[in-house]
């Protein structure tokens, strides 16, 4: 099966941008990634916008495809030490080798977001076969609002694994089981 050139030079600049940076994007420096002559990827990608466009698509095309595959190999978790084990396998996989790459791109692109509001609806999170095992195994274990504490249990494991992509090392398992911890937390009665 070939890849499309479009493909091929999104992927290069999705690792142009985490070797490099926002500033280190450049049709020139994604040409040279791709290992394509001089001037592709501007053929491809007339401005700059369009080429960090066609990279934001392409990293949420991976991610979600991803999360698509986790979610389906892995029922719904049984207990918690079997979501603690998917959810440290995963930040695992997000802090090694080309999930390395594709995490420090996507907190690049979130930043650009700020200053580019249509890249913010592309990196919208999306709804996966990962994030429903999520939500199913919350309300399996009584937890009323599943939505929220879903998204607030994803939210922070994003969050730990930008932690540990700005000063190394990995995401311990007992940090993990607090976070899980909080999300299976019943409501105090007021």
């Amino acid at each position: 099966m070939t890849t499309d050139r479009r493909t091929v030079l999104a992927d290069a600049a999705i690792t142009v941008l985490a070797d490099h940076g926002m500033r280190g994007l450049t049709h020139r420096a994604v040409d040279r990634e791709a290992d394509l002559p001089s001037g592709t990827t501007s053929a491809y990608f007339r401005t700059r916008k369009a080429l960090l466009t066609a990279l934001v698509r392409r990293l949420v095309e991976r991610d979600q495809s991803e999360l698509q595959a986790i979610g389906e190999a892995m029922p719904t978790p049984r207990n918690a030490d079997e979501l603690i084990d998917g959810i440290a396998a995963f930040t695992e996989r997000r802090l090694t080798d080309s999930g390395r790459r594709r995490s420090l791109a996507r907190y690049a692109c979130a930043v650009e977001s700020v200053h580019q509001p249509e890249l913010r609806e592309i990196l919208l999170p999306r709804d996966n076969a990962a994030h429903t095992a999520v939500r199913e195994f919350l309300a399996a274990h009584g937890v009323t609002d599943v939505e929220g504490r879903a998204l607030t249990l994803l939210a922070c494991v994003d969050g730990l694994v930008f932690d540990r992509l700005v000063s190394g090392g990995h995401v311990p398992r007992e940090e993990i089981q607090g976070l899980v911890a909080a999300a299976l937390r019943k409501p105090e009665a007021g």
